[in-house]
């Protein structure tokens, strides 16, 4: 019953919100949706940086047009299949992201931030990437006009004293060498602009992480490889891939891959609060022989304290709720194992 029940309630979703549209309304954004469908493709997969750029501007110009037909909140552009479009968790606004390559060594992300409004009207933030002109990308709270460019994929909603607090999971082809994973908080101020950033993640300082003070979050990793940053709701955390150099060298940024432990972060009263492992066990590879049968074993992970991750969790848990039980326990035999990059969009 629960499948059913939760796709129900996805329908009387997109049926509520395909109300607020009238049919003269809907027809004109179905026609404005095919206008820019080429130029959606052309931007992503032309040739020449020129036709791209080109693709680009009629894209953005007629997106624009189209979002001033009242009520366009409540259409999802459905057949531009190259750009990201996700609603906040409590519909308060959309988000629209995508990205535009020069070449492999430049790529530049775009966006705006579509308000849900009261009258249908159109308010429109657009996002300006910053990201070429910033030497620390972590250094401060940043308005649309400064952003720090990511397709985003995820939206997480938290809350601290009354105020929504929203967390931006997005993704960066960042050169020809690394690819980001972003964690970026959104909160808007009294008159409706837009903040990006803030002191919102407590964690110790490594040679991978951004250093602290860090106003947003990264994992920044080797072009061939793929890292994991995602928000697993079936233990209301964002789970990431913790990463090692293949040169042993973690300063630099294009050896650094995933190792299969996970590492996380746990909304905590006003932040995200650092969690090292994820896993109660690690594989043992040594002395491993398929012609003797010998199979890799389980070793337990620690902390440095000397405590298992089933405790820490715990721990941090009880500061904000009830205990949990996390899913990525490989003893726990009752439950079945699901591989969470396949839960990955980018």
């Amino acid at each position: 019953m629960k499948p059913f029940f939760l796709f129900a309630l996805i329908l009387l979703g997109q049926f509520i919100r395909a109300q607020k549209l009238t049919t003269p309304q809907l027809m004109q954004l179905k026609q404005l949706e095919q206008e820019i469908k080429k130029s959606s493709v052309d931007l992503i997969e032309a040739d020449d940086a020129i036709d791209r750029y080109r693709a680009d501007s009629f894209f953005t110009r007629g997106l624009v047009k189209a979002l001033k037909t009242p009520n366009s909140f409540y259409y999802n552009f459905d057949s531009i299949k190259t750009i990201s479009k996700i609603y906040a968790p409590d519909s308060s606004f959309k988000i629209f992201t995508w990205q535009l390559t020069k070449d492999f060594t430049s790529v530049r992300q775009k966006g705006a931030i579509q308000m849900r409004t009261e009258d249908g009207s159109l308010k429109l933030i657009p996002l300006i990437d910053n990201s070429d002109n910033s030497n620390n990308p972590f250094d401060s709270v940043r308005s649309n006009q400064r952003w720090i460019g990511a397709i985003y994929y995820k939206i997480v909603l938290t809350k601290y004293n009354n105020e929504n607090i929203y967390t931006l999971l997005g993704y960066d082809e960042n050169d020809e060498k690394t690819n980001r994973k972003w964690m970026e908080v959104l909160t808007f101020d009294k008159v409706g602009g837009a903040q990006f950033g803030g002191r919102y993640f407590q964690y110790p300082n490594d040679d991978i992480k951004p250093k602290q003070p860090a106003f947003r979050f990264c994992l920044e990793y080797k072009k061939e490889a793929k890292a994991r940053l995602n928000f697993d709701t079936s233990i209301n955390m964002i789970v990431f891939d913790h990463l090692i150099s293949e040169e042993k060298n973690p300063g630099i940024k294009q050896t650094l891959i995933p190792d299969g432990d996970f590492e996380g972060f746990k909304w905590v009263e006003n932040r995200w609060v650092y969690v090292s492992k994820l896993f109660d066990y690690k594989v043992d590879m040594q002395g491993i022989d398929p012609i003797l049968g010998n199979a890799p074993t389980p070793a337990p992970l620690k902390d440095k304290n000397g405590r298992s991750n089933e405790k820490v969790l715990d721990e941090i848990s009880r500061k904000n709720g009830a205990p949990l039980t996390s899913p990525y326990r490989v003893d726990d035999k009752k439950k079945k194992k699901e591989d969470p990059k396949q839960k990955e969009e980018y």
